[in-house]
């Protein structure tokens, strides 16, 4: 996963996790805008979340936040 969307997935996970809590779910379409403007990262984002980890649609914030920082 590129730089720019390790820290875009960061960021969004903190944002959620600090206003709804540690159990907060997430789903790989929070990172990117209503519009897929940018087809490639959200290619990107899929392929890393479905393909190579094979994660349920919702997973906490917290776990896809770790699993960023680990370089997994």
């Amino acid at each position: 996963m590129r730089a720019e969307l390790r820290e875009k997935v960061i960021t969004v996970c903190d944002k959620k996790i600090a206003t709804k809590g540690d159990n907060v779910g997430v789903s790989f379409y929070a990172f990117f805008a209503n519009k897929n403007n940018d087809l490639t990262r959200l290619m990107e984002a899929t392929r890393w979340w479905i393909e190579t980890h094979q994660l349920d649609h919702f997973e906490k914030a917290k776990k896809i936040k770790e699993m960023v920082i680990a370089g997994k």
